[in-house]
């Protein structure tokens, strides 16, 4: 980690001042801001560029000591000999001197850092430097700061520059981040860095710092993530929070401990404590906000970090006073708000270690609708086991889902089915127990029967029998049977309207649109996908069980959309569902969401992209999540092999070899083959695709067998594909089916004008690679044939697309990088002799003579202008 941070997102600010001091009518430019904004940062760089472009610089001196001095800020930078007893005349033999610069056009540029701590006599010297056109102003002011004497004496004209620097957005600390740690970083630890130090560069820096240093920040899979639930800091950053909390009066510090334990809170409820005029200090202080919410006045720390610190600094006697005290004043008031209740629990328990069962169980209740599910175990725990009736233990088992303990929720949830009585209550209980099973513990599929069938024997009503088919169905699909799963299915109302159970039929929708898309039927995917978040948007109560699944509902959207081929709007949702997710790990749902986000990137051609969002997700789904992390470490082996990172493919494939699965996704594949095709292997990667496309088929995974097939003609082998693939997109819908299949027989003909047909097709679905592939095949054909004006056209198509795959190097693009192409054998026994492979070894692999390689590697060394096997590592790695 580099020592002096780069400077980002301060683009717009450098330009501005660039043209303020181009302008001579200008006089200077002020920075504006908080603490630690970078202001000092920015005025730096600007410093920089003003002598690159030919002017004098100087610093003066701005501090509080220096205050005390009359041109104690300023004496440095004046010519010797200056009497200045007689400030009229001395003054004015100042500026006569400083007014000769080097060259005519430069001016001094002098940066003063706090320029509101500047004494009244080297203000009003720099004020008479200015209107002579002699110096430029280029200053740093901190916010509350804007009346100060020499503030106002410098900048309360036209001719001075304002800017109002903010706290980093998180794209600015995104970008921060992954060039300071020189990698990607996980949208966990973006957004936990970014969320604590409320985009404030000097406290990022030593938080990023503080995480590094204490192993809580670390580099896996080739991602940069966090590893603990609280982000360590470092002890100059503790010390610049207590310097910055100091400045409270007596009076507001009890109103910034009240706040740090129970932010944010009303401004009449903190006005029973204290006066206005202390809150009206800690605000001009910017230690609070006041802000509007709704009909409510509420007040909260201004900064996430002096909460911390609070606490931090706070006696258990001093929190146990604070918490209680909220507890009598919101009694009360009445406690008649919703949050009320969870609060008043929160607060006792905090304070006292227990609270009343039936407040802990409404709070637990209230916290959970509004997936404030951290909060909501800890209530639910604090519940004395005499007070667990069914409901409780049917909520802490669905809470403990949600945080993804799944093995713990299991236990509770078996608990939970000794107590259940009738049949709405093993409804409940068999629906949360065998999500639980498939989607957290990837319990084998008999397992998951057997609760189902238990169940049976409880539930006697058509309507409850129909709920448990579609639980049944829920398991099949997780297995990959997604045929059974939609016959299970077949009688589903086409609207909630007409369904007797809205919670039951959003769960057959949803699992009726994968079950499509999967089969290949994407055009009715999308529709299904559709009328289920539609009924979700439509529920009245937003805490209902309908609009809670929103992360589900559109993880199917996406796959809906992806099979059709419709990447742009299947990211496009994705992205936007993501929006708000802090934890990627906090439910299973979230996490099939972030995979088919994953999995568009790679269809896409994105491979950087997909290989960044596969390992953040294996990451997050480490230990627990059963059924994601095999998918994620293949998806990472398969985006990390494209790139030609060996190593790190091959230990996500072993990793993911290593597991226990209960579900098939012929898909997975990829992973294996693509290792191949990293290790120049084509012929195994070939057959690796070829057998996996077979049991696709043979399983009913037709979307997953398109796939395979696609790739396998990239391979060389088209031949082998296009019949299938051909019966695949007359039996199925979606313009991606489509595209593949004319892909595979323009491939399979050497038809230039079918592969530029199929390259614009591909294109327009966003399928970016494969589009480049097939143009860079088409212009080699052109070429052979004499039509060198449209190969140029092709060639210069091709890498305009490819340019869109963060340097993607399949071998489809590499073998024609030449004038004279490769045929597929010249092109298999590069590829291997160009990783080391000697020539006998070859032969062994591909069952060949080894004068028969030797020959085929000269043909190459020919076409390519080569002479020896390094340069071709070169070329080819």
């Amino acid at each position: 980690m580099p020592r002096r941070w780069p400077l980002v997102g301060r683009e717009d600010q450098m330009k501005e001042f660039d043209q303020v001091l181009q302008d001579a009518r200008s006089t200077g430019f002020l920075l504006f801001g908080p603490a630690g904004v970078g202001k000092s940062r920015l005025a730096e760089e600007c410093l920089g560029r003003a002598a690159e472009a030919g002017h004098r610089t100087g610093r003066a001196v701005a501090t509080d000591a220096a205050a005390s001095v009359s041109l104690g800020a300023l004496a440095h930078l004046l010519p010797h000999g200056i009497d200045l007893s007689d400030p009229v005349s001395g003054f004015a033999r100042v500026v006569k001197l400083l007014s000769q610069p080097h060259s005519p056009t430069s001016r001094m540029v002098i940066l003063v850092d706090d320029v509101h701590l500047l004494d009244a006599t080297s203000a009003m010297l720099l004020r008479q430097l200015m209107d002579a056109r002699v110096a430029f102003l280029l200053g740093t002011v901190r916010s509350g700061h804007g009346t100060a004497l020499a503030v106002t004496a410098l900048g309360h004209e036209d001719a001075v520059w304002r800017v109002d620097l903010a706290e980093f957005g998180r794209e600015q600390v995104e970008t921060l981040l992954e060039q300071v740690l020189d990698g990607p970083v996980g949208t966990n630890a973006v957004n936990q860095l970014f969320t604590t130090s409320g985009g404030n560069p000097l406290y990022l820096h030593e938080l990023v710092r503080g995480a590094v240093a204490g192993g809580a920040l670390t580099c896996d899979d080739g991602i940069w993530d966090m590893t603990a639930d609280e982000v360590p800091g470092t002890r100059r950053l503790t010390d610049l929070i207590r310097s910055r909390l100091a400045v409270a009066p007596s009076e507001g510090r009890q109103v910034l401990d009240v706040l740090s334990l129970c932010e944010p809170l009303s401004l009449d409820r903190l006005g029973k404590d204290v006066g206005p005029e202390a809150l009206d200090q800690l605000e001009e202080a910017g230690l609070i906000v006041v802000a509007q919410a709704g009909r409510r006045t509420t007040v909260r720390l201004a900064h996430p970090l002096y909460g911390e610190i609070l606490r931090a600094d706070m006696t258990t006697q001093r929190r146990r006073e604070t918490l209680l005290r909220q507890v009598r004043l919101l009694k009360e008031c009445g406690a008649r708000r919703r949050e009320d209740a969870i609060q008043l629990a929160t607060y006792e328990l905090a304070a006292t270690g227990t609270a009343d069962p039936a407040l802990l169980i409404q709070a637990a209740v209230l916290a959970t609708h509004a997936r404030q599910y951290p909060r909501a175990l800890e209530l639910l725990r604090a519940i004395p086991q005499e007070h667990r009736s069914f409901q409780v233990r049917l909520l802490l088992g669905k809470t403990l889902f949600e945080a993804g303990d799944f093995e713990q929720a299991e236990a509770e949830l078996s608990e939970a089915d000794t107590k259940a009585v009738g049949e709405p209550e093993v409804l409940a209980l068999v629906l949360m127990r065998t999500q639980n099973l498939i989607w957290g513990l990837g319990a084998p599929y008999e397992d998951v029967l057997g609760v189902i069938e238990a169940a049976r024997g409880r539930v006697t009503s058509p309507s409850g029998l129909r709920a448990l088919r579609y639980n049944e169905a829920a398991g099949g699909f997780a297995v990959g049977d997604a045929q059974h799963s939609l016959s299970l299915c077949a009688d589903l109302e086409p609207d909630v309207a007409q369904s007797p159970d809205p919670q039951i039929w959003l769960m057959a929708a949803m699992i009726r649109s994968a079950a499509l898309a999967c089969l290949g039927h994407a055009e009715e995917a999308v529709d299904w996908a559709r009328r289920a978040i539609a009924a979700g948007s439509a529920a009245a109560d937003p805490s209902s069980a309908l609009a809670s699944h929103e992360a589900a509902l559109h993880s199917i959207l996406v796959l809906a959309l992806t099979e059709f081929g419709r990447l742009a709007e299947a990211r496009a949702v994705g992205e936007q569902a993501c929006d708000g997710i802090s934890e990627m790990s906090a439910k299973p749902e979230r996490r099939l969401l972030a995979f088919h986000l994953a999995r568009g990137s790679w269809l896409a051609g994105r491979p950087a992209q997909a290989r960044r969002l596969y390992a953040e997700l294996a990451r997050a789904s480490r230990p627990h999540a059963a059924v994601v992390l095999p998918i994620a470490l293949a998806g990472l082996a398969a985006a990390a092999a494209m790139q030609g990172d060996l190593e790190a493919a091959e230990a996500a494939l072993v990793e993911y070899e290593g597991l226990p699965r209960s579900v098939f996704l012929a898909e997975e594949k990829l992973g294996r083959a693509w290792v191949h095709v990293a290790r120049g292997e084509l012929t195994r990667a070939r057959a690796v695709l070829t057998a996996a496309a077979r049991e696709a088929f043979e399983r009913g995974q037709t979307a997953f067998e398109s796939i395979l097939l696609t790739d396998l003609v990239r391979l060389g082998g088209a031949r082998a594909a296009a019949a299938r693939l051909e019966e695949i997109a007359a039996e199925c819908s979606g313009h991606f089916h489509r595209a593949r299949a004319d892909l595979a027989t323009a491939w399979a003909a050497q038809d230039p004008d079918g592969l530029i047909a199929a390259s614009d097709a591909l294109e327009r679905i966003g399928a970016d690679l494969l589009a480049a592939e097939a143009a860079t095949t088409a212009a080699t054909l052109l070429r052979e044939a004499g039509e060198v004006r449209r190969a140029n056209a092709a060639v210069v198509r091709a890498e305009a697309l490819a340019a869109r795959c963060e340097g993607a190097p399949t071998p489809a693009l590499r073998a024609y990088k030449g004038v004279v192409p490769l045929t597929a054998r010249e092109q298999e026994i590069a590829l291997l002799a160009s990783r080391g492979m000697p020539s006998k070894d070859i032969a062994a692999e591909l069952t060949l003579s080894v004068r028969t390689v030797d020959n085929h590697l000269q043909r190459v060394y020919a076409k390519l202008g080569l002479t020896t096997r390094r340069q071709l590592a070169d070329r080819f790695l």
